[in-house]
């Protein structure tokens, strides 16, 4: 089944729409047979991966173990994938704590296999049940991002971003888990109208420029003021109104003028999407 998301013409009135109807779009999409036979494929032969190796040389298992974290295209790096599987998390020189991206360190806790549960988490219904439900959820988003990125971008953000905002760590290592997942840097980046040459400053200096520009649009230098959903949507909005200008505008239309305002408090640069650069 072809699954057209209902977007209207995109941007932040397509994003409105997007949410009054996500609940109803994902239930129609999840109806897809081939996401059904991967789901259960993966329900009833996951317990038969007891090594990072089995999970890994199976590509239908990986394909949901994977799409579960939004990982999907990793699928070819086998060998990538097993080091990060293999080695777990426990240690602080393991391959996925090396990483900048934090969804490979997430995908090695979630499958324990390098950690102290040797990889039994496999044998329970409730963590096969998370997984799955979580390999749902990116699916919908990743079809959704086939029509649009930049909604794709924005029900990541939306989903992900209360997780980091509400931990005990947040002050402290806050923006450094924002930065270090590419999908939530691209969008508070370009939200906070960020420019590109950024990401290639230390990582405590990037930081320090995140907790600035926060602190110019929220009143708080803090992620965890994305605690309160008013201003998850005010930087999603953020977020399409300089998309839709930077796509946009030339010296002769009428979004000129407003992005050049943007830019004058954002650095007097362009606030285009940032793809944060893997520290290993």
């Amino acid at each position: 089944m072809f699954f057209q998301p209902a977007i209207g013409v995109g941007g932040y009135g397509g994003w409105r729409i997007l949410q009054a109807t996500a609940s109803r779009q994902q239930e129609t999409f999840e109806k897809s047979p081939s996401l059904g036979r991967d789901i259960e494929y993966f329900r009833e032969n996951i317990t038969k991966a007891t090594t990072a190796e089995a999970l890994v040389k199976d590509r239908r298992l990986l394909r949901v173990a994977l799409g579960a974290f939004g990982l999907s295209s990793e699928i070819n790096k086998q060998a990538l994938v097993q080091k990060i599987l293999a080695d777990g998390t426990e240690e602080p020189t393991a391959f996925a704590n090396r990483l900048g991206d934090a969804r490979f360190k997430n995908l090695a806790e979630a499958f324990d296999y390098g950690n102290i549960t040797a990889g039994s988490n496999i044998l329970l219904k409730s963590f096969r049940e998370d997984i799955i439900a979580r390999f749902k959820t990116q699916e919908f988003e990743r079809a959704v991002g086939e029509t649009d990125g930049d909604m794709r971008l924005a029900l990541n953000f939306k989903r992900e971003i209360g997780a980091i905002a509400s931990s005990e760590s947040v002050d402290r290592v806050g923006w450094f888990q924002v930065m270090g997942q590419r999908p939530l840097r691209t969008l508070i980046s370009t939200a906070l109208g960020l420019p590109e040459s950024v990401a290639q400053l230390d990582l405590d200096k990037q930081q320090e420029i995140f907790q600035d520009k926060a602190r110019d649009l929220f009143g708080d230098s803090s992620v965890s003021v994305f605690t309160d959903p008013e201003n998850v949507e005010t930087a999603i909005r953020q977020f399409f109104l300089f998309q839709q200008i930077k796509d946009g505008s030339t010296t002769v239309t009428p979004g000129t003028t407003a992005l050049t305002l943007l830019q004058s408090a954002s650095f007097g640069g362009a606030g285009g999407a940032n793809l944060f650069q893997s520290q290993v």
